[in-house]
């Protein structure tokens, strides 16, 4: 297979749909998804556990959704700040936010 010259490769790729300044700030973004993603793996069945719930089923789903998905993006902003990429993590948390609420708005009437 051959490169097209062209064709911006991944990281590049990342680095303008991300918006970020370089390459090296990329691949620190996603160094802070894959310490993120296994600090979650370690820490969710301890969490389940601690709860009582039994693997699968509605309850384990209730709880994931309540608990460890609020965690994990807790964890992005504290790895987020250790690795120096809190201000993307944090801009991407409020459009999270406000994805979530938008539904809940109503629309404004016209008077």
């Amino acid at each position: 297979m051959s490169n097209h010259p062209d064709k911006p490769g991944f990281l590049k790729r990342l680095q303008a749909k991300w918006k970020l300044d370089s390459l090296f700030q990329v691949v620190m973004v996603l160094i802070v998804f894959a310490c993120t993603g296994f600090t979650i793996l370690f820490i969710k069945n301890p969490i389940l556990d601690f709860f009582g719930v039994e693997k699968g089923g509605f309850i384990n789903t209730v709880v994931y959704l309540l608990l460890v998905l609020p965690l994990y993006q807790i964890f992005l902003l504290i790895y987020g700040f250790l690795f120096g990429q809190f201000r993307f993590f944090w801009e991407k948390e409020k459009q999270i936010v406000r994805r979530m609420i938008k539904p809940f708005k109503g629309k404004k009437s016209k008077s």
